[in-house]
């Protein structure tokens, strides 16, 4: 077992607790960096829940990044590059349908960890036509230092790789705005993608943006949300002190 995969099985087992609602029976899927060629991922079909290292696959970064060049790949092509992409050709398991925008993310964005997960909370969001507000604004300083000035919104888009490439690009047209890789990623219909450079950061991350969801649910049904302003935002995420909060929130 690696050090990266270890820790990987405890980020995903830890979001996979039931009582957290983040995920249930197979949703979700999380992933991490091996080198700059590899990385893990959770297997298709596998449960967060009490994973074991067995329900990962190691998986080439090459050929994945190349399907997001061929959009109108079949989808039997798909299943064979993702299954000739495997570290191990004899692995049992596939990866997730998913894998393509945890490559993109990986490749892009220059963070080891990814989690992405369906919460309740987010989704009620996310199946609301709320969405983009939610996604687009802060409502309390720790939502703004630990997720960012805002989040990249995604409208709903089929899973799997037309996915990858609206996630691509809409990510992309963040970075450009704000010179910086987002902390989070939210999917209309769909879900929540956070991103770190350890466990301990991309769980903080989807912790935080879980508690906003649930503050932005009871601002809705106390007659409306009140938003920080951009100026404010701004302020607190690049106030020297909260830069220092969060460089200890990434932990381990």
């Amino acid at each position: 077992m690696t050090e990266e995969l270890d820790a990987l099985v405890r980020m995903t087992r830890a979001l996979g607790k039931p009582k957290m609602k983040y995920v249930i029976i197979g949703e979700g899927n999380t992933s991490c960096l091996i080198d700059e060629d590899s990385f893990w991922i959770k297997a298709s079909g596998q449960q967060m829940h009490g994973i074991g290292v067995d329900g990962f696959v190691g998986v080439r970064l090459k050929p994945i990044l190349e399907l997001l060049e061929t959009p109108h790949v079949s989808a039997d092509d798909m299943k064979r590059v993702a299954r000739e992409a495997r570290l191990d050709p004899d692995a049992p398991l596939m990866p997730s349908i998913e894998v393509t925008f945890h490559a993109a993310l990986l490749a892009d964005c220059g963070v080891r960890y990814i989690a992405h997960t369906h919460p309740v909370a987010v989704n009620q969001i996310m199946c609301s036509p709320r969405a983009e507000q939610f996604a687009m604004n802060r409502m309390f300083p720790d939502e703004a230092v630990l997720c960012g000035p805002r989040s990249v919104f995604v409208p709903y888009a089929d899973p799997g790789l037309p996915l990858a490439i609206a996630i691509r690009e809409r990510v992309a047209e963040y970075m450009d705005e704000q010179g910086e890789a987002p902390k989070v990623i939210l999917l209309a219909n769909h879900g929540l993608i956070a991103l770190g450079q350890t466990p301990t950061e991309a769980l903080n991350v989807t912790a935080m943006c879980v508690k906003a969801a649930e503050i932005f649910i009871g601002a809705c049904a106390a007659g409306g949300p009140v938003f920080m302003t951009p100026e404010e935002v701004m302020h607190i995420y690049k106030r020297p002190d909260e830069i220092y909060r969060r460089r200890r929130f990434v932990g381990n």
